[in-house]
Parts: structure tokens; C-alpha cells; sequence
């Protein structure tokens, strides 16, 4: 699934608001359940450049377009975000250091994964996948080798950027 999508980066996340200081809430960003902090599944392009963190990198022609978290980049033939004119912000990926409100993050292993995840399933792409905790609309999809979580993001279950 996530290595058929156009080389796309594993980069995006959130800031985790929790505590009370600025500097504990930036020391653990989260994805999900519903995004990365004002970036939002199923924005359309034009809420996602209201919340002034996104910056376009690839334009569209009229299917999905390809965006960056505007403090997250990604090399220059990646991006970190889909939005699709059909279903808005279609999907994000994560960049390492980034969790989930699970506690999963690159490098966590397969075993954390389904402790966290009990019901998760591989797909047949090799993808552990598994509807998002707390929005049944979107999904989580991690890709592990050698028992160690290299990649993950979150997506719309309509969405149509990717196979």
C-alpha cells in the first residue's frame, strides 16, 4: 500500500498538547486520530492552506496533489501529504520521532504494534493496517521489517491517491 504511493515521504506529524509547558507538548508530535494538529483529514485544499502548515509540492492536474507539513519537508521527489479533489486531505505520513496517541513510532517493534493494536491485520501488501482508535473513517498502515516499524501514516478509508 504506503510503497506504492509515488515514493511518497514518511513525513508529517503533530504536537501532542498535554502539560503544561510549550516545551513538553513539542517533545512528543502525534498523528492521529484525526491528523497533525490543525492539519486535518479530509481538508480541502483550501482549509489546509488556512491553517497556514502546509506548502504544496506537487501540483495535481486535476487528481491528488502533493503537499509538505511546512516544518517537516521532504526530499525533493517525496511528499508528506495527498489531498484529493474527491475527499479532501487524503492522507499523512509520518516522519520519525512522531507517535501515535497509542505510542507507536518508527522504530517501535511489530510486538508493540499489536499490543497496541490488538485486532491489526497485515494486508496483502505486507502492511499491518487497522481502523484509527477514536475515528472510524481513517486507518492506520505501518510498515515493519525485521520486526521493527520503518514506516507509517494515516489515510482516509475513501481515500483515491493511492493504492
Amino acid at each position: 500500500m504506503m510503497k506504492t504511493m509515488i515514493g511518497a515521504s514518511l513525513l508529517a506529524g503533530s504536537l501532542l498538547v498535554s502539560g503544561s509547558t510549550a516545551a513538553l507538548a513539542q517533545t512528543k508530535p502525534t498523528l492521529g486520530p484525526y491528523g497533525y494538529g490543525a492539519v486535518k483529514l479530509g481538508m480541502t485544499v483550501k482549509q489546509a492552506k488556512a491553517t497556514g502548515g502546509v506548502v504544496q509540492k506537487m501540483p495535481g492536474g486535476g487528481g491528488c496533489s502533493g503537499w509538505d507539513l511546512k516544518k517537516f519537508p521532504t526530499p525533493k521527489d517525496a511528499v508528506g501529504i495527498y489531498i484529493s479533489p474527491r475527499v479532501g486531505l487524503a492522507a499523512i505520513f509520518a516522519v520519525k520521532g512522531m507517535t501515535t496517541p497509542e505510542g507507536i513510532t518508527i522504530g517501535s517493534t511489530a510486538k508493540q504494534v499489536k499490543a497496541a493494536y490488538p485486532r491489526i491485520k497485515k494486508d496483502f501488501h505486507g502492511f499491518y493496517v487497522i481502523t484509527v482508535p477514536g475515528n472510524k473513517k481513517a486507518y492506520y498502515s505501518f510498515g515493519v521489517t525485521r520486526g521493527k516499524v520503518t514506516e507509517y501514516g494515516i489515510a482516509l478509508n475513501k481515500q483515491d491517491c493511492f493504492n
